[in-house]
């Protein structure tokens, strides 16, 4: 017997256009396919839904899949990414009403359970529910904080009312939030961690814990590139965008705190690691740990150290060319001019 998810989704397939032109409204048929930027509705074609086929199988109609980001599904997930339904049988509903079908009857709608709330599918759903940060909170955040390169490409969106809750006994808020998508090494998102931010943009939303990671998170991060042989890691997202405020090609990941800095795990063709510590007990533990890890598996370990607290404090009081004089030293003298625009080598 198939599940009512299925029997909708089968609906949904034979209705694929119309449901692209209600909720990606942004984008447009080219044949057999209608193309779009995200699950957002985003402009642009990197998603791709497939308008006519089979009803099951391969080169089914209504499946779908982002080329950016690998990720795919039914046009029931689609709905769920689109309106930021976490739960089973509030997509259901929304697909539902789409189809003008029967509400559920409720004895049917208390089987059903919410997703593992914190699990790494809750945050694959929270990230693709996301939007780019052009033009949003996220983005003046960044920009407060002295950080304006963000390139295409970067694990970073934004949810303008992101669930917070302080403790289980306190009534659930919203928050705009910088979302940033943990991932292995071979891509796949295991997490993501949240940014709660006041909705003037100018900070932090005033809030007892505003970073909060969900998923799995040992040995994964916050990656920024691909890395090949040489990689910079530290601790902070905010650390390591300054970072790459001067050295933007340089591959980098973010570990989101201390004990995880100490537990990344490495990319086999990896030969040089820069360590990029906080100027703080726990981030010398943790640099002496991955760097002993470092060079055990024969890969050379350098550490960044700031100036002041970390990078991103640097970039705030030297400025952009006081945080670049400063990395120049701290590099390895083919890394300056492989990484580091406009630099050469000095000679004598």
């Amino acid at each position: 017997m198939s599940s009512p998810a299925t029997d909708l989704a089968h609906r949904l397939s034979r209705n694929a256009e119309a449901v692209c032109r209600h909720y990606l409204s942004n984008g447009h048929r080219e044949g057999r396919y209608w193309l779009v930027g995200d699950v957002a509705n985003t402009p642009g074609r990197s998603l791709f839904v497939r308008l006519s086929g089979p009803a099951s199988g391969k080169g089914a109609a209504g499946k779908w899949t982002d080329a950016a980001t690998g990720e795919h599904g039914d046009l029931l997930d689609l709905i769920a990414r689109n309106r930021g339904l976490d739960r089973l049988r509030d997509a259901l509903d929304e697909a539902r009403t789409f189809l003008s079908l029967a509400p559920d009857p409720p004895v049917l709608r208390q089987t059903r359970l919410p997703a593992p709330r914190g699990s790494p599918d809750s945050a694959r759903r929270l990230y693709a529910m996301s939007k780019p940060i052009a033009g949003t909170t996220a983005e003046a955040y960044l920009h407060s904080r002295g950080i304006v390169t963000v390139l295409e490409g970067d694990p970073l969106r934004f949810h303008p009312r992101c669930y917070y809750r302080p403790d289980a006994d306190s009534p659930t808020e919203t928050w705009p939030a910088l979302i940033a998508a943990v991932t292995d090494l071979g891509g796949r998102i295991t997490g993501a961690h949240r940014t709660w931010l006041d909705r003037s943009g100018r900070d932090k939303a005033p809030l007892s814990s505003p970073r909060r990671a969900m998923g799995h998170l040992l040995g994964h991060g916050v990656r920024f590139g691909v890395a090949n042989d040489v990689m910079a890691a530290g601790e902070g997202i905010e650390t390591m965008l300054s970072l790459r405020s001067t050295l933007p090609t340089l591959p980098m990941v973010a570990a989101l705190s201390a004990n995880h800095l100490a537990a990344l795990l490495f990319p086999p063709t990896l030969r040089r690691l820069y360590i990029a510590r906080d100027a703080d007990p726990a981030g010398d533990i943790a640099m002496a740990s991955v760097a002993d890890r470092a060079q055990a598996a024969g890969i050379e370990a350098l550490a960044l150290s700031p100036r002041f607290d970390d990078f991103n404090v640097d970039l705030s009081r030297m400025g952009i060319d006081g945080l670049r004089a400063s990395l120049r030293l701290q590099l390895a003298p083919e890394d300056v001019v492989r990484f580091m625009p406009g630099a050469t080598i000095a000679t004598a």
